[in-house]
């Protein structure tokens, strides 16, 4: 049995469905809300890493991908794994970043160090997923986009080889599944590096809009962050997170997802093509909100 955790995010699902249809009915998807809906050949179980009785969660489990974020990685990384050894989970793939492998002190590297560590000293086999900035992070423009087509992003100067979380899907099911991965660490990017406004020409292209890219200040980042419901320290550490784009490391391509999946690493070309309708039309968000008026 595989246990997938952090089931409803953008890499969780896309594990899911690299999983499928192999691993179907040979795995677990850990979720906090009643209501998620999973595909076939999944099995729910509802439960909170962070306070849940996590024995039920891993019975019969010898594979874990395990995926935390915010504040509590660390926290959350150690009750699993405590759970884990318990258990006798034979294989974990944590998910974490790249910026630990090159000294980076802010908040979630740190974290994200902390729970490497742990894993490191549980005697649980291991593999470290480092990934950089996840090319889905675009979608977080779609609203600038769809309103006047300035996107606004700080750090211009920051050049990173953006990644498709489903490449990173397709590396972590191979290390659930297949044997050759233990003790490894595979920092994952995609094949170029592109500062903000080199991912707003590309997807002007394949939108076919007239896009623009205008740099923000992180300060104001931040601040709108927190306007949307974010704790003001979650949002320094994302900011912080993002700040290590200028870093020259997070520019340069590997080939590990070659490596460990046989095919290249997908472009951020391809990304765009395949979530276009991710980024709605003027007229779209138009129509939406007259259609909610008139209700």
């Amino acid at each position: 049995m595989i246990l997938i955790t952090g089931a409803t995010g953008t890499v969780g699902s896309e594990v899911i469905t690299a999983l499928l249809p192999t691993q179907a009915g040979h795995m677990r998807v850990l979720t906090r809300n009643p209501g998620a809906v999973f595909p076939d050949g999944a099995q729910k179980v509802v439960a909170d890493l962070g306070d849940s009785d996590l024995a039920p969660v891993l019975d019969g489990v010898q594979a874990v991908f395990l995926l935390t974020d915010g504040l509590h990685i660390a926290a959350h990384d150690h009750r699993l794994i405590a759970a884990a050894r318990r258990a006798g989970v034979e294989r974990i793939v944590k998910l974490s970043v790249r910026n630990v492998g090159h000294a980076a002190t802010d908040p979630i590297t740190t974290l994200h160090r902390a729970g490497e560590e742990a894993i490191r000293d549980s005697g649980i086999g291991w593999t470290f997923l480092r990934p950089t900035a996840f090319m889905s992070n675009a979608l977080n423009w779609a609203g600038m986009i769809a309103a006047d087509q300035v996107v606004y992003a700080p750090f211009a100067g920051g050049r990173a080889a953006v990644v498709d979380p489903a490449d990173i899907a397709a590396v972590a099911a191979a290390c659930l599944t297949q044997d050759g991965h233990n003790h490894r660490v595979y920092e994952l990017t995609g094949p170029e590096p592109l500062a903000p406004s080199d991912q707003v020409t590309i997807l002007s292209h394949v939108l076919g809009r007239d896009l623009r890219y205008a740099e923000a200040d992180p300060a104001g980042a931040l601040a709108e962050m927190v306007s949307y419901g974010m704790p003001k320290e979650l949002a320094h550490a994302v900011i912080e997170l993002f700040r290590s784009t200028v870093e020259p490391y997070n520019s340069e391509p590997t080939g590990d997802i070659t490596a460990v999946t046989g095919r290249p690493a997908r472009s951020f070309t391809d990304w765009a093509q395949a979530h276009h309708n991710e980024f709605p039309t003027p007229e779209a968000v138009q129509n939406a909100a007259t259609i909610e008026e008139s209700r």
